[in-house]
């Protein structure tokens, strides 16, 4: 075991996600809780990380909660804390892991937001004069896929009837339908796009890539401007998989075209959608 101080164990770690290739998300979301992490531990003079015990990071998450932080917050702090303490264990920092004795708080996951017809319907006419807008909203409502898989899809990813989606984060590489809606509003993007050499599909005006914090601000935007509350980009999948967990589309060719890992994933969704047609294998359009 080789001694090694809170603050440089972080910078190590960091350099660590990186090497990882995690999303430049995870990294600064990883990187903010162990840095409150290591903020609460340095007040209690500690300063190596041989030094932490497991009521001190049961300390730090008391803490946590009295300033307002949710159960769900807290549970992604220990699971980036337990990310921290392999991290660390792998590099022959430690040899016991105190992370791997803190308990997850319970709480109840939230209920997904799934748009209506006459929601969506509203949101894709708020987006329709700006074709890249339009595009990204209808490809992720029409594919299902996520935000930060549309952010990195690139112009050979796309086929005639299909999109490449790349390996992400920890999700593998998968291809997923394209249909007639999603194809015409794509192609009508394209066809206004910046002439860049950025391979990216979606770009800015001046031909950087479009990160996903910018495609959700903008997305958020609209909204608003189409007069639908409490609704997030994420939703734009929930609405992809309750619509077609109502037409009866097999859970096995759904969770694949998801990316899900699990089929219990998709299942969840299923208390949310009463009513079941006939199954079928076929994705219908929004």
């Amino acid at each position: 075991m080789q001694p090694i101080k809170l603050r440089d164990a972080h910078e190590q770690f960091k350099n660590y996600l990186k090497g990882k290739n995690h999303s430049s998300a995870t990294i600064v979301a990883y990187g903010k809780d162990i840095d409150q992490l290591v903020g609460y531990l340095q007040d209690l003079q500690k300063n190596q990380i041989h030094e932490v015990s497991k009521e001190d990071i049961e300390g730090f998450l008391a803490s946590m909660s009295k300033q307002g932080y949710t159960p769900k917050s807290i549970s992604r702090k220990i699971n980036s804390t337990r990310t921290f303490y392999r991290f660390l264990k792998v590099s022959e920092y430690i040899t016991d892991d105190p992370s791997l004795l803190v308990a997850h708080p319970r709480y109840q996951p939230a209920t997904p937001r799934i748009l209506t017809p006459t929601e969506y319907r509203a949101l894709r006419d708020a987006a329709r004069n700006d074709a890249r807008m339009f595009a990204i909203i209808e490809l992720l409502l029409q594919t299902g896929i996520r935000i930060g898989e549309l952010a990195e899809l690139r112009i050979p990813d796309i086929k005639k009837d299909s999109l490449y989606i790349r390996p992400y984060e920890k999700h593998q590489a998968r291809e997923v339908p394209l249909n007639k809606s999603a194809k015409s509003a794509l192609d009508r993007y394209l066809s206004q796009r910046p002439e860049v050499t950025e391979d990216r599909v979606f770009v800015t005006k001046s031909g950087r890539p479009f990160l996903i914090r910018n495609i959700r601000t903008a997305v958020e935007r609209y909204f608003r401007l189409a007069e639908i509350k409490g609704a997030k980009v994420n939703d734009l999948r929930h609405t992809f998989v309750a619509h077609h967990l109502k037409h009866g589309v097999s859970l096995v060719v759904l969770s694949k075209v998801l990316g899900h890992k699990r089929l219990s994933t998709t299942e969840r969704y299923l208390q949310y959608v009463p009513e079941r047609g006939k199954e079928t294998s076929v994705l219908t359009e929004l």
